[in-house]
């Protein structure tokens, strides 16, 4: 018995146990600049352990898509056409709470954070930083933490205390409930810009800047083009320097 064991090893050797290559970290990209999707995309395909798995350029499709595709983790722009982020996180949490958000944003309030957080976002991370900190914001979200304010935070009730003590010592401009989106959009209005500037300039539809405008007319209650550049003035929605 020996004889034939000893034999059997010869002709099959003994096999060392191979590294088990972890699965790959499924990610969908959330954003309507095809641009940063692509950006986003190439920055992960030289990061070991992620693999984008979707796309999508508005809020519907991203909430179809984290329902479809189960993402390990979505990154959602917090201002997308047909439905903005917040509201598509709602969504999305209500159906398949498993998903990890991290919001892409050019700009957020102190506000929209803590409502962020509130509905189950895992991290924030603003675009312009998104070389520096988006590999570490994955990585801090997947071992379980949370990345507020270009670091990792291990105690969310902590965070958002001290964010609402931020809130409540330092009132924020008042934006007339104009989203980010809308506001870049009026700035557009003051330099001058045509319908089809600003769409050019976003990667939107012209229908979509119509959209945008309609909602910023009921929210200033003006009616006209040369009507918001002065209110935008008037009420220090704009910079300095537009």
């Amino acid at each position: 018995m020996k004889t034939l064991e000893i034999a059997d090893r010869i002709k099959s050797p003994l096999k060392r146990p191979s590294a088990i290559l972890a699965p790959s970290i499924r990610i969908v990209v959330a954003d309507d600049h095809p641009v940063v999707r692509f950006g986003v995309k190439n920055m992960l395909m030289h990061e070991d352990g992620f693999e984008v798995v979707g796309e999508a350029e508005d809020g519907d499709v991203a909430i179809q898509q984290a329902l479809e595709l189960e993402p390990d983790i979505l990154l959602l722009d917090l201002m997308m056409p047909r439905l903005p982020g917040l509201e598509a996180m709602r969504a999305i949490m209500t159906k398949s709470p498993r998903v990890k958000i991290i919001l892409l944003t050019s700009t957020i309030t102190t506000q929209q954070v803590i409502e962020a957080l509130q509905i189950g976002a895992r991290g924030i991370v603003l675009k312009d930083a998104v070389a520096g900190d988006l590999s570490q914001a994955l990585r801090a979200v997947l071992q379980g933490d949370y990345w507020i304010g270009g670091e990792r935070v291990a105690n969310l009730l902590k965070a958002l205390h001290e964010l609402m003590q931020k809130a409540a010592a330092v009132p924020e401009r008042k934006t007339y409930g104009l989203t980010p989106r809308e506001l870049e959009v009026v700035q557009c209005i003051v330099e001058g810009c045509s319908n089809k500037d600003i769409a050019r300039q976003f990667t939107i539809s012209e229908e979509t800047v119509k959209r945008h405008l309609s909602n910023i007319f009921d929210k200033t209650g003006v009616s006209t083009r040369l009507e918001l550049a002065l209110f935008a003035i008037a009420h220090k929605l704009v910079s300095a320097d537009a």
